[in-house]
């Protein structure tokens, strides 16, 4: 059946991949990526497929709700994957409105375009958000977040997709929007804006810089391969319940240190350096202010009710995206140029 998809968020890291799922497993659809292209947006995650036949890009904005108005009634969507959120914790701290505009108003206003669309003709429609495992706040050490788990977010970035849910099922609840939400653990894997511990410890070791570990390093977080998360967000939109919240992670816990020290034990190797070479690189910094202790994310109701489960094991993923970034070495250049060396200095010096 043909339908016409929104994708926001679609040049970013997760986002990409979910577009290039959509596109090349169906032809019939036709898939409208939407991307401000701010910092972390790279049209070089999408070369591959940007010729498509089924494929649109559009330069917008969500917190502009007149351009999201027009968008929506000019290619009248059947469905909506709200990926684009301002999502990193440091950039949060540093500018919470930033976060608050773009994770809660541009929320609201592709809710509010949706319901203005939809009216009356809700039935094959769907508002899909995708958010974080970083809405419940932090655990001890055990127990795992279920979906059912209590929201206690913890800081600005998980504060604001807290918010940004609980508007998708306030518009559930109040005018029968159909929706659906998936809440994730932290994700690995190509494409990812090196900002994010993997690729910037991939990229530092690969430079023989300095790897900035916050605190202790016994953070624990479950750890989710990106290609993974997009083949449960198409299980999900195409089978998950009406009014449903999926929670997806990887069955895959790291406290940082652990993680980081398998990182540089596969990168010596991967380089052909001596082993311990990029375990001298780890440098102890300030911790961030509120940072969770564990994130343990339960992915059982996504196993059981739509029979997905990751396909890799861990060390064999991290394998796999180690050897994506050093066999794209143009694209890590490309990116750690410009703004971002500044970001850097000011986050890790």
């Amino acid at each position: 059946m043909s339908k016409t998809i929104l994708i926001t968020g679609g040049a970013g890291f997760i986002g990409s991949h979910v577009v290039r799922l959509f596109v090349n497993k169906y032809p019939d659809y036709t898939i409208v990526n939407l991307d401000k292209l701010t910092y972390a947006g790279n049209l070089e995650n999408l070369t591959d497929f940007e010729k498509a036949d089924n494929y649109i890009f559009e330069k917008g904005d969500i917190v502009d709700k007149i351009f999201i108005a027009e968008l929506f009634a000019k290619y009248q969507f059947d469905g909506v994957i709200h990926l684009a959120a301002e999502s990193h914790v440091d950039r949060s701290i540093t500018n919470p409105m930033e976060f608050i505009m773009t994770n809660v108003v541009g929320t609201v206003n592709l809710l509010n375009a949706a319901k203005n669309l939809w009216k009356g003709k809700e039935e094959g429609k769907l508002f899909y958000h995708v958010s974080t495992d970083e809405v419940y706040g932090s655990l001890g050490d055990t127990g795992l977040f279920l979906e059912t788990t209590p929201y206690d977010p913890q800081s600005p970035y998980s504060s604001s997709k807290a918010s940004s849910d609980h508007f998708v099922r306030a518009y559930g609840n109040t005018y029968g929007m159909p929706f659906v939400i998936s809440n994730c653990s932290n994700n690995y894997g190509p494409n990812q804006f090196p900002e994010k511990l993997l690729p910037l410890f991939i990229n530092n070791i690969r430079n023989g810089k300095a790897l900035p570990v916050y605190g202790d390093g016994k953070f624990t977080r479950d750890w989710l391969y990106v290609v993974d998360h997009a083949i449960a967000i198409d299980k999900i939109y195409h089978n998950g319940k009406n009014g449903e919240t999926y929670n997806i992670g990887g069955f895959n816990e790291w406290t940082n240190i652990d993680l980081i020290k398998v990182l540089c034990k596969q990168m010596d190797i991967a380089l052909g350096n001596d082993e311990g070479t990029a375990e001298q690189l780890i440098t102890y910094v300030k911790d961030r202010p509120g940072h969770d202790k564990r994130y343990a994310i339960d992915a059982n109701k996504l196993k059981n009710e739509l029979g997905w489960e990751p396909s890799l094991q861990f060390e064999e993923g991290l394998a796999k995206t180690i050897a994506w970034y050093l066999d794209n070495e143009e694209w890590m250049d490309n990116i750690t140029s410009g703004d971002y060396q500044n970001y850097y200095k000011e986050q890790y010096s």
